[in-house]
């Protein structure tokens, strides 16, 4: 069994060798039908690129991005956003080399072998006696974590990286200011404001060694997504070698998005399997696991592109959507190109209200019934991600107060700020009929443009899944995703579910703590018989799966749970009882 692990883990390691040498192979030959700009350019950049020598001249792909973003810089009419387009395209269509000449062998060297690899790792485990222990993770230099202070560089080069590079790219000021201001304010009040009344509390919650694998998977991951997100030109050859198959599902060649969908259900499936086999003993954990894994390979990947086939094949115009996708974690629901598409067609109404009634009604009644878990934990393609690849992370969420200050004011400034800008955005729509009105010393495209650039590539992406070998699994559901914030109030305030406890059997062993993705110390609750009424608990029922005296019970009550959990709690004494005890 432990030989099968070995091979497994060898194959996967080769994979990932090939998958990232892949950038530095093939070529880059700029033809005049290769340029990948509109006619209204055309000549133009075919003249400045003959001065340069450019075409038909074959260069590496980071020379050619280089000299061939000059060469469009030199034209003024071209607005910078269409620069990058231009370069997008260019670069796919005058690619040349290995992959494009063969993509299929590429996959299956790629996606095949880690598969197989990652398959062949995991499958023995459903042959281990069934049962969760504290084998070894904080001994593992894969997910051991690293030193708090380590951490804090990692979380400060990040954030101010980020927000640098925003106003790099835009060159607007406001939005930046405006976001370190912000953050200041929070600093403030999670740490300055309260340190008088907590000059005892343990600072650095995390493990005294640096996990130097964890370190390097972090560096990568958050090397991928810079690239996906801001150099995506660089990555062609990954996106070439999914062509084939997207050809086979939408009918057209692929994308980055194209490309990190797959890979998306890829992971979810492999890890998912994973998933199993460690909580094999517990069937909330396998049918919870299967959901996510349906939902992301169904709703979120395949259903879009065989809309987009039908549409292609048909000439109909039904929206490629995810149908899971709520606002505000779907911040682009009322985006002007957005609002056009949804008023053209009765697909596109459909859509529209499909969307409203998932915020206004799928939301409250089922959190009600159900807790939010019924989407962080069942659904949510962000959560899937986290449940499965970002499993063997989930201990090393922090579960200091502090972190707890930090999560209450990021999560629901994030919600705010998502709120005012869809309000701006669709004021400025129905005002002039697009997003770009202007409010005083910005416009409301301005804001949405940066609420997804910071939000939704910085925070969900870079670090929220980047950060998985540093911070735990579920930084971007705990700490950024507004609607995690909108499900956690309902949840708090107005929920059947909770997670309920019998303090009487607690041994203080602290699985439960050790094992909870969303930073919450658990064992603190289950020593004092009180249920887990915290709104950012995603309900993945871990705690529970962990527990090895069965003290923590996943329960959805006939009435609100807050009703219930006082009516428990309250000594009811009758005027009889009185009688006898006087």
């Amino acid at each position: 069994m432990k030989l099968i692990q070995n091979i497994g883990l060898v194959l996967f390691v080769i994979a990932l060798l090939i998958f990232t040498a892949m950038l530095g192979v093939g070529h880059q030959t700029l033809t005049p039908d290769t340029l990948g700009v509109d006619e209204n350019f055309n000549e133009a950049v075919l003249a400045k690129a003959n001065e340069r020598g450019l075409i038909n001249k074959q260069l590496p792909l980071v020379s050619f991005i280089s000299e061939y973003k000059s060469v469009l810089k030199e034209i003024p009419e071209i607005q910078k956003w269409q620069r990058n387009n231009f370069i997008g395209a260019a670069v796919k269509s005058s690619a040349g080399g290995p992959v494009q000449n063969n993509p299929w062998l590429w996959f299956l060297l790629t996606f095949g072998l880690g598969s197989l690899g990652g398959l062949l790792f995991i499958l023995p485990k459903f042959l281990k006696s069934p049962g969760i222990k504290n084998n070894g993770i904080y001994h593992n230099p894969l997910t051991r974590g690293i030193k708090f202070g380590t951490k804090q560089i990692f979380w400060w080069v990040g954030a101010i990286g980020i927000i640098v590079w925003g106003f790099i790219k835009d060159g607007n000021l406001i939005f930046p200011i405006i976001t370190v201001l912000i953050a200041a304010l929070i600093f403030y009040l999670s740490v300055l404001r309260p340190s008088a009344n907590t000059k005892g509390e343990d600072r650095s919650a995390s493990p005294i060694d640096t996990g130097w694998l964890g370190i390097i998977a972090g560096v990568y991951f958050i090397g991928f997504y810079i690239l996906l997100y801001w150099a995506s030109p660089y990555i062609n050859n990954w996106v070439s070698m999914v062509d084939p198959l997207s050809q086979k599902l939408n009918g057209g060649n692929a994308s980055q998005w194209f490309l990190y969908g797959f890979m998306y259900c890829v992971l979810v499936l492999v890890m998912g399997i994973r998933m199993m086999a460690k909580y094999i003993h517990n069937k909330y954990q396998i049918v919870r696991t299967f959901s996510v894994i349906l939902f992301q390979i169904g709703f979120a990947f395949l259903i879009p592109q065989f809309i987009s086939k039908l549409n292609v094949r048909t000439g109909s115009s039904i929206p490629a959507i995810d149908l899971k996708n709520i606002w505000p974690l779907n911040y682009d629901l009322f985006a002007a190109y957005n609002m056009d598409t949804w008023l053209s067609s009765s697909w596109g109404m459909a859509a529209l209200i499909w969307g409203i009634a998932l915020i206004f009604l799928a939301v409250p009644l089922m959190t009600y019934f159900f807790g939010k878990r019924w989407y962080c934990s069942w659904v949510c393609g962000c959560g899937g991600l986290a449940e499965t690849m970002g499993d063997p992370y989930r201990q090393l969420s922090d579960k200091s107060l502090k972190a707890w200050r930090f999560e209450r004011y990021i999560i629901h400034g994030v919600m705010v700020a998502a709120a005012v800008m869809t309000i701006l955005v669709l004021v400025s729509y129905t005002s002039q009929g697009n997003e770009y009105m202007n409010f005083g010393i910005f416009s409301a495209g301005g804001l949405r443009s940066w609420y997804g650039f910071l939000i939704g590539a910085g925070f969900a992406g870079v670090v929220g899944t980047g950060f998985y070998p540093i911070m735990g699994n579920r930084v971007w559901c705990r700490f950024g995703c507004p609607l995690a914030g909108y499900l956690g109030l309902v949840q708090k305030f107005k929920s059947k579910f909770r997670i309920t406890t019998n303090g009487g059997q607690c041994i203080s062993c602290g699985n439960c703590s050790t094992y909870c993705e969303m930073g919450i110390d658990v064992r603190s609750y289950a020593q004092r018989g009180q249920d887990i009424v915290r709104s950012s608990c995603v309900g993945c029922g871990v705690c529970s799966a962990v527990c090895p005296r069965g003290v923590l019970r996943l329960e959805n009550s006939a009435g609100d749970v807050a009703t219930r959990t006082d009516a428990l709690r309250t000594v009811h004494i009758t005027a009889d009882e009185i009688k006898i005890l006087s």
